[in-house]
């Protein structure tokens, strides 16, 4: 299994806590995994939403192809998630339940399929940013103190 990463949303794991991640296929047209094979696609501010038992990917801007014509795809336009009935049905428990969202984290090709990482997350107040970053810091010092030859 070759797994190509296109692009992540780095800026879910700053703003979020992931605590499950699901890997979904994405329905596509054909200008659309053109443009995913040439890394033209941003996750940010992207977010998903369950409707009627299926899910749905929002805000995910995927390039229009260079070379496509009249038939050209519309860039932010809204994607259908494949998953199993069971794993949106038990998201969707714990969204009612718990107050989880659910965020994209990377779409990458797998045996030429676009596939998208997404994650049940929970977002973070900005004392636990502050946290993280202060951990960050802390972890990066002592690398850098370990790394010193007297």
């Amino acid at each position: 299994m070759d797994k190509k990463v296109i692009t992540t949303n780095r800026k879910a794991f700053h703003d979020f806590t992931v605590y499950e991640k699901y890997v979904a296929g994405i329905v596509l047209t054909g200008t659309e995994i053109k443009s995913i094979r040439k890394n033209a696609v941003n996750l940010k501010d992207s977010f998903c939403k369950i409707e009627d038992g299926e899910i749905f990917l929002y805000n995910c801007h995927i390039s229009p192809y260079e070379q496509g014509n009249r038939f050209n795809h519309e860039a932010e336009r809204v994607r259908k998630l494949l998953l199993n009935k069971k794993e949106i049905l038990k998201m969707l428990g714990k969204i009612k339940k718990d107050g989880y969202t659910i965020i994209p984290l990377e779409i990458f090709i797998v045996n030429g399929f676009a596939k998208l990482e997404i994650a049940l997350a929970k977002g973070k107040k900005i004392h636990d940013k502050r946290d993280d970053i202060a951990k960050k810091t802390q972890q990066r010092e002592m690398d850098r103190a370990s790394k010193i030859k007297y």
